[in-house]
Formats: C-alpha cells, structure tokens, sequence
C-alpha cells in the first residue's frame, strides 16, 4: 500500500513535469514565430514590395533603387555586360543641381571591385571623406547579394548615403533584383548597423581570389573605371584600386592647389604609388610614409614583380625633396612617360576613356597610359600626395591562370597600339 502510494506521486510530479516542459515547447515556439514574423516585417520594411512595405513612410532610397533596377540596366559596348548606372546615389550627387558648374566639388575618388572586395570602401571612406564613385561587378548569386548590400550600406552608414555612388555591372544575361527569397542572409542587416554591415561584408572576403570570380567569367576592370568615372560630374577623377588609399586631406591640398596652379588641358598630376606590409598601419602624411619607407615597411608599388612598371615615377627623386613632406601641394617635377610605367594620377574627365576590350589580368591600365602618350599629355609628380596599396604584392598569390591572361592581354595590347597610330596620326609618340 505504502509503495502504491509512492509510485502514485512519482506519476502525479512526473506528469506535472512533461506539462511543464510541454509548455515551455509551446512558449518558445510562439517566440519564434513571433521573431519571425517580426524580421519578415523589418524584411518587408528593408526590401519588400509597395504592398508590403509601409505605405505612410516613404523610403526614396528604395524607390529609387526600385526605379533603377526596373529599367534594366544598359548593355555594355560588347553586348556581354548589363550595367546599372546609379544603382544608388549619394546625397551629394542628388542633391546636385543640373547644370551645376563641376568645379564646385573639383575632385572625385573612382573606384571598382567584387563583393568579395566591397569591406575595403570602409577604410577608404575614413581616410577620404568626400564624394567616391564606386562600380561592382557581380556573377551569379552575387548580382543580389550586391544589390543588398549597396542599398543597406546607404541605409545604415551615414557617410556611405552622404557621399558614396554605387554602380552594378554583371552579365548581359543576368538581371539585379531584390534577394526577396533570401531573408536569412539578409534579414538582420537592419539590425546590424553600418560596422555589422561591413563586418558582413568582410566575411565574404576570402571567397575568391581577386580575378578568380568562376569559370569563364572575367572581371571587366575598365568597363568598370569608365562606368565609375562617368558616375561623377567631378571636373578632375583619381581612379584607383580600392584597397588603395590616399594620402590624408588630399582633396583640401588639391583644391587650395588649384587656386594657385590650373593643370594644363594636357596634364596629368601623378601621386607616387607604394605599398605597406599588412600589419602596418596606414601612413597619412608624406613623413610618416618616409619613416616606414626607411626602415622596408612601406616600398614602391609592385616592387617584387614588376619594378619596371612603377620606376619611372622617379622614387629616389621625390623622397629626396627639399620639402620633405612639409609646404603645399604643388608639382615637384615632369618626366615623360616611358614603358612599361602605369602610374595612378589625377586627370581632368576629358582624359581617355580605358579601353574595354582589357579584362582580367595584364595590361588595362598600362593601355590607358600609353594612349595618354600619344594624346600628347605630360606626367607632372606631385610633391606630398601619394597613394598605398594594403599589403605587399608577392609571387605566389595571385589566381592560377595570371600568366595565361597575362600573355593573351600583351597580344591584345600589341594591336591596340597599332589602332593608336590611326587614331593620332598626327602624334611623333610611339609606345
């Protein structure tokens, strides 16, 4: 009697406990529902279509975007490119007036890369500060994860909306659109802020090695610099890679320069490229950058593997300026150009355009430079300014087929120096 009585109560607090637990099942379920439904709504609010998103506050950004993607983009010069031009636009360039004289912003940062590469414009906008064209191309999934990403990045960073211009270029065969089957990648961005923004973006960084995008896909570099330069209304462009940096208060130096000293309509003012050992910061000043330079943690770009291509900038020559970094920014001295030499500058947007027919690895910017020869323009060193790629460029971590594109570019360049000779007949230069 006394055991029944036990396995009586061990039955009643057994139960009493699978209840228990049947309730906090419950509990939790209705949690999770209830995330759920709140994150489809933060979705819908982000990304949604005009049903779903809240009618009583307009979002323009996402109009806009929704404009632009509904046009479809344009097709590239070669049919095999789709691109949307001002995917997203600044508050600088919206609030633009048309017609307005280009001189009132006299110098805009230009700038191209994958999605695999988009975590570097934070670092770039910290130093920089003022208005950055930006075109990414995409393959594949990545067309909307771009397309997500550039509209939150405008969304949630303030200097981002304010300043920065995004351009999107994939396959003529693929379309941009909202990720609307996608929440789980891109549902909590709201919740994120701009550094979880980045942050996410930085997670994808390893997912390819640069020019590495796929099979038979190619990174259409000058495609994208000219759709990021004809982004800008700015009467003088800088184009660079974007993990590149600038040299601090470059557009204030530049800009009190031109009070001074117009360039010539056939002058380009060159900015001494180096590159930094990764765990090195970021030099501001020509002075810091000469310290790093002394002592082997900062050396001329592409110092390893081709030191041909960046010595006519005539290093030894500007390290050793009477200024050493101090005064104004002014031109040091001109060199003519000589090959191999691909130098970054700035240039008026009258300069040539790239020439598309280069892609992936090898010759699409040394192209550009030798045309600018035989337009007739001159290549003017600045004293101060200066730009640093992040990291060392090194044998051994470049994609596998470098060299296979490498030499099929340099057949490609061959002919295009051949179509410069029709196209200035006039000029005594040669490449």
């Amino acid at each position: 009697m006394h055991f029944s009585k036990k396995c009586s109560v061990f039955k009643v607090v057994l139960s009493a406990l699978l209840i228990v637990a049947l309730l906090q099942l419950l509990y939790l379920s209705f949690l999770s529902k209830l995330h759920g439904k709140q994150q489809r709504y933060k979705y819908s609010e982000l990304f949604g279509s005009k049903k779903t998103a809240n009618q009583g506050e307009k979002n323009p950004r996402r109009e806009h975007l929704r404009y632009s993607l509904s046009t479809g983009g344009i097709f590239d010069g070669s049919g095999q490119y789709r691109v949307y031009k001002n995917l997203i636009k600044s508050d600088f360039s919206t609030n633009q007036k048309p017609g307005a004289d280009p001189r009132s912003h006299h110098l805009a940062l230009v700038t191209h890369t994958t999605i695999n590469n988009l975590h570097h414009l934070s670092s770039l906008l910290e130093r920089w500060q003022n208005p950055l064209s930006v075109a990414i191309f995409a393959n594949g999934q990545d067309v909307k994860f771009a397309t997500a990403f550039v509209y939150a990045l405008s969304l949630f960073c303030p200097q981002v909306q304010a300043l920065v211009d995004f351009h999107l270029v994939c396959h003529s065969g693929e379309m941009a659109s909202f990720p609307d089957q996608d929440r789980e990648h891109f549902a909590g961005l709201e919740e994120m802020g701009c550094s979880g923004v980045f942050a996410k973006l930085e997670s994808n960084r390893n997912k390819f090695k640069n020019y590495a995008i796929g099979n038979n896909v190619s990174y259409p570099n000058n495609l994208l610099r000219n759709v990021a330069r004809s982004g800008t209304d700015a009467a003088y462009i800088l184009v660079i890679d974007i993990d590149m940096i600038p040299s601090a208060n470059l557009h204030h130096q530049f800009v009190t320069m031109l009070m001074r000293r117009e360039p010539a309509v056939d002058e380009v003012l060159v900015l001494p490229a180096f590159e930094i050992r990764h765990t090195r910061k970021m030099p501001a000043t020509k002075a810091e950058l000469l310290q790093l330079y002394q002592v082997g943690e900062v050396r001329p770009f592409y110092d390893e593997l081709c030191s041909r291509c960046q010595a006519p900038t005539n290093y030894s020559q500007w390290v050793n300026l009477a200024s050493r970094g101090s005064g104004p920014l002014e031109v040091a001295y001109t060199i003519n150009w000589a090959d191999p030499w691909e130098p970054f500058y700035i240039g008026a947007r009258t300069v040539p355009l790239y020439d598309e027919n280069f892609r992936q690895y090898g010759f699409n910017r040394i192209s550009q430079a030798c045309e600018l020869h035989i337009a007739g323009y001159r290549f003017s060193v600045l004293s101060n300014a200066f730009v640093v790629h992040r990291g060392f460029k090194v044998q051994g971590e470049f994609h596998r087929r470098k060299d296979e594109e490498n030499r099929k570019n340099r057949i490609l360049f061959r002919s295009f120096k051949e179509s410069l000779k029709a196209k200035y007949p006039n000029s005594p230069r040669r490449c």
